[in-house]
């Protein structure tokens, strides 16, 4: 793949470059290349803090992305993008790319023949000029500095120091090449982290409150993240570990865990404090659907063992299509000491394991089912139903779990479930073996070479 990527500052604004605010009206372009060229990034700063490095910059980006030339403002700390005005939306240009500020105070990006593909809608509303301030929020400010359109009051996948969320909002971030995507969400006991993919929802990590006291919003601080009730008090932090000041949270697009991140001036760059999953396999896609998370952290295929797909490299290959009649079309194969790190999943208390299969199977929407056989007497006998097959892990023996995919019935039989069963423990002893024998030969090798040398 070549890669073109560049970024530039047209004369005609040199001066906007080295102010943080700039007055209406106004307006600066980019020209976008007649031919597709991948990787393709084209970019003019117009604005900066007066902070030192790393401070925070606005420019006009022009991308190429699937096909196309997107047009977007974007905000950036050093050299990470923290917001990006098509983030959700992404609006598509040909010839040119227009950043405008207009007489009557409305901020748009533009294409050709004047198309508006974004704005702020702030026309008649007093404002006087667009400005960059010191915590990374842009603002529209009228004559008596009053903001009439912020940044802060759109969110993406960052969070900035000093940014405030209420209740009911969210950061999304957006997986590349999947149709799933991550949300960090503020409710009033929790704050939770979400995989959504078409109709289904599920959270895979979360944060409460002692003493069930409700959220009203959340602060970013430099100690960390804060969590305020309705009489604007703090009743919960997750704090910073190191003694630099935290300058952002993030969701990551690629993982969907959230990260705290302070500057270290010592590496140049910036680096997490606080990371609210440690462990790929508590990660919602560590693996790919219809994959297994081993204990070493590596991935194996949950798949139905026959001839047709056992050299193919497609997890999802056998496993569930939809099936609703339980009788003729499918049914479930079940691993035990395996689990699932997907929650809030549609629940059914004090069932048997056969209870929970029919359950699935008469289900068109169900693809597998976690049964938990509870650790005591008491303990109750939890089901829970998933649309999709992923998040799935290994854990130890002897938990009382077991987790149920939904097959086509008939494929193997009861003797292929077997098969089933043995081939995943084998396959994950199998790599789990092979990353031990590395470890200890390579050990043994190192102290044989230094015995040798001394």
């Amino acid at each position: 793949m070549k890669l073109h990527s560049f970024s530039f500052l047209l004369l005609l604004f040199a001066y906007a470059y080295c102010n943080s605010d700039i007055q209406i009206p106004h307006q600066v372009a980019i020209q976008v290349p007649g031919e597709y060229s991948v990787g393709f990034i084209g970019r003019a700063f117009l604005m900066e803090t007066h902070q030192m490095a790393p401070n925070f910059k606005v420019a006009l980006s022009v991308e190429a992305f699937n096909g196309n030339y997107s047009c977007s403002l974007e905000i950036f700390l050093g050299d990470v993008k923290v917001w990006n005005s098509g983030h959700y939306s992404r609006f598509y240009t040909w010839e040119i790319c227009v950043l405008e500020l207009t007489g009557d105070g409305d901020l748009r990006l533009k294409g050709p023949k004047e198309q508006v593909g974004w704005r702020t809608g702030t026309s008649g509303q007093g404002v006087e000029r667009l400005q960059i301030q010191s915590s990374g929020n842009l603002v529209l400010l009228d004559s008596l500095n009053r903001i009439k359109w912020q940044t802060f009051n759109f969110p993406t996948d960052v969070m900035l120091w000093g940014q405030r969320l209420n209740v009911a909002t969210r950061l999304t971030s957006f997986p590349s090449n999947s149709s799933s995507f991550y949300t960090l969400e503020i409710q009033h006991n929790r704050v939770a982290l979400y995989l959504k993919s078409g109709k289904w929802n599920y959270s895979y990590w979360e944060f409460k409150p002692s003493h069930d006291r409700n959220i009203t919003f959340i602060k970013l601080a430099s100690t960390g993240l804060q969590l305020f009730s309705d009489k604007y008090k703090k009743i919960a932090q997750i704090p910073l570990q190191v003694p630099q000041p935290l300058r952002f949270l993030a969701l990551g697009n690629a993982t969907g865990n959230l990260g705290l991140y302070f500057y270290s001036p010592r590496e140049g760059k910036f680096e997490a404090s606080f990371q609210a999953l440690n462990t790929t396999c508590d990660l919602p896609l560590a693996c790919k659907p219809s994959g297994i998370c081993t204990f070493s952290n590596s991935c194996s295929c949950i798949r139905h063992l026959t001839k047709q797909h056992r050299r193919t490299s497609n997890c999802s290959e056998g496993i569930s299509g939809g099936y609703c009649d339980s009788s003729d079309q499918a049914e479930m194969l079940g691993l035990e000491g395996v689990s699932c790190v997907l929650k809030d999943a549609p629940k059914k208390v004090n069932v048997s394991k056969e209870a929970c299969e029919n359950f699935c199977l008469n289900d068109c929407k169900c693809a597998a089912a976690l049964y938990s056989t509870g650790k005591g007497e008491m303990d109750p006998r939890e089901c829970y139903l998933y649309g999709l097959v992923v998040g799935v892990k290994q854990v130890k023996q002897g938990t009382g779990l077991i987790y149920m995919v939904k097959v086509p019935k008939g494929t193997s039989g009861t003797r292929g479930k077997t098969n089933v069963k043995k081939w995943v423990l084998a396959t994950v002893g199998v790599v789990d073996g092979l990353i031990i024998l590395l470890v200890l030969g390579g050990l043994g090798y190192y102290f044989f070479r230094k015995r040798g040398g001394n």
